[in-house]
């Protein structure tokens, strides 16, 4: 037994209309049928009726079927579209052909539609599993260059930012090898030099262990404490130079239960307010940085505020470029923003970032709440 079609009839005879509908119940067509004759009819059908098939008389009293196959390519129309009528010229059907119509009957046998239905059903079926198929491969395709594209970038940009601190680390053995270091104010000088450069090192390593984990591990979901994965995150960040040099005020507004990926939140968090320690403004009174975060029922929202140097606008636009870097003043490996809009791509998620120069930085990420999505 087929599945039942609704069938969209323009047809103004009401009779004709009949043989129709009893030309298919005869071959045990399940279908329920709209008849109309207008345009306004016409346009008013594909909206609310949903046709699966549009069957269609070529003339009618105020409208035809060239300017029915025009409306249907307006709307979208993806099902058949049979001409159904009475004698025409061969010139005609191959014009409503090239139009669009994926057949035409001739009322004088009517016997023919329900092989003409079945056959434009087969072709729509067969073109949409096509164009699915392809606009599959266009996506992998596109992927594909995006991958290939970061990874050149990474490579280079990586084997810069992995040789250069070692290359300073290695360049400050040598100066103390040839050295004499019984001052302690030059063996501090220098211990601290390789300490940064260590440092260095160690922050391009976590953030490409941060990029993989992101595009190759599972989303992990559990109970996150907003209060509790601010306190780790800053406790993280005390290490940097600027972090006494800034004031940090917290927001936390608490209306629902917060089920994410605490790993996914922490970076996110980590990358947004080292940025805006690390680009504070020394010429502020009062260097300061508010993070706001507030949970409800169906999304997490994390906003941190800064009134530090700022991004120059023709920057904006490549801020989430693997490994750009918006001023001299940056020391870090450029993968910082890169990652975290991953990250919140991955999450389902938004980012926005607003700037002014000598001003400060707005970043505004939203994601959903686990809570209120079923994940497990």
């Amino acid at each position: 037994m087929r599945d039942e079609m609704k069938i969209l009839l323009l047809e103004d005879l009401e009779e004709d209309a009949g043989l129709i509908e009893r030309s298919l119940k005869k071959e045990n067509f399940q279908f329920t049928s709209k008849r109309i004759d207008t345009e306004e009819e016409f346009r008013k059908g594909l909206m609310e009726f949903k046709p699966d098939i549009v069957l269609s008389d070529h003339s009618l009293p105020s409208f035809n079927s060239i300017e029915a196959l025009k409306v249907c390519n307006q709307y979208n129309f993806n099902g058949p579209f049979i001409l159904v009528t009475g004698s025409v010229s061969e010139e005609f059907a191959v014009m409503c052909l090239k139009q669009g119509a994926d057949d035409y009957v001739l009322k004088s046998n009517l016997s023919r539609l329900p092989v003409a239905i079945n056959t434009a059903l087969a072709f729509r079926k067969n073109k949409i599993k096509q164009q699915r198929q392809q606009e599959a491969i266009r996506k992998q395709n596109e992927e594909l260059v995006k991958i290939n594209k970061e990874l050149d970038s990474f490579v280079y940009s990586i084997s810069h930012n992995l040789r250069a601190p070692l290359t300073s680390v290695l360049g400050l053995v040598n100066l103390a090898r040839l050295e004499s270091l019984t001052d302690h104010q030059t063996s501090l000088r220098y211990f601290n030099l390789i300490e940064r450069s260590i440092f260095k090192l160690d922050e391009t390593l976590k953030e490409i262990l941060d990029y993989s984990r992101n595009s190759r591990g599972v989303i992990t979901v559990g109970k996150i404490s907003a209060e509790q994965l601010i306190q780790d995150t800053l406790e993280k960040l005390k290490y940097m130079e600027a972090y006494q040099a800034v004031q940090l005020k917290t927001v936390i507004e608490e209306n629902s239960l917060w089920l994410g990926d605490k790993y996914r939140a922490e970076v996110i968090l980590m990358n947004l307010l080292s940025n805006a320690i690390k680009y504070y403004d020394c010429a502020k009174d009062v260097p300061t940085v508010t993070v706001t975060l507030k949970i409800d029922i169906n999304t997490v929202t994390l906003a941190v505020t800064d009134n530090g140097i700022g991004i120059a606008n023709e920057y904006l636009p490549q801020i989430y470029n693997m490994f750009f870097r918006a001023t001299e003043k940056s020391e870090g490996s450029g993968l910082g923003l890169y990652i975290t809009k991953e990250i919140v791509a991955r999450l389902d998620g938004t980012i926005t970032i607003t700037s002014t120069v000598g001003e400060g930085t707005h970043v505004l990420v939203s994601i959903p709440n686990a809570a209120n999505l079923g994940w497990t």
